[in-house]
């Protein structure tokens, strides 16, 4: 239901976005506005993105926990489809995304908001916290196969 709601509010906000907007600046400078909203935001994707994946590999060759850089750069890519997408609300929200001190504003929402969807586990060694802890019915074991 939310889905259905998301695709009908977010396309009449920005419907009254580009009226409101575009009768205060103009036709031309409103869509001059959209394009470099647009390029502007591809370089900053590219740049996060990078970023985001020598993140994910320092991560893990130092064996910390990686969810909370794998969150990261897929609100990354979801910023990239934002700024894409014309219109100004979309492109206020993905640049929260790509911004890293409201990107993990966005993350600990979702950590604290959305438990059962969000799974952050550390290991031993860390220092930090499991943000998330479910009840365990994996059974760790060796096997040997005695067919052959």
């Amino acid at each position: 239901m939310w889905l259905f709601l998301l695709f009908i509010v977010v396309p009449i906000v920005e419907i009254v976005l580009f009226i409101k907007i575009g009768g205060f600046l103009g036709l031309w400078l409103t869509i001059l506005i959209v394009i470099l909203t647009a390029i502007i935001g591809t370089n900053l994707v590219k740049s996060q993105g990078l970023n985001a994946i020598r993140e994910v590999q320092n991560s893990f060759l130092q064996g910390h926990d990686i969810a909370r850089s794998l969150i990261s750069g897929a609100l990354i890519l979801i910023a990239g489809v934002l700024l894409l997408t014309p219109g100004f609300f979309t492109d206020f929200i993905g640049l929260t995304f790509l911004i890293p001190t409201t990107r993990n504003m966005w993350i600990s929402y979702g950590i604290k908001h959305f438990p059962g969807l969000v799974f952050i586990n550390t290991n031993n060694n860390s220092k930090n916290k499991p943000h998330y802890q479910e009840k365990n019915d994996v059974i760790d074991g060796d096997y040997t196969d005695l067919d052959k």
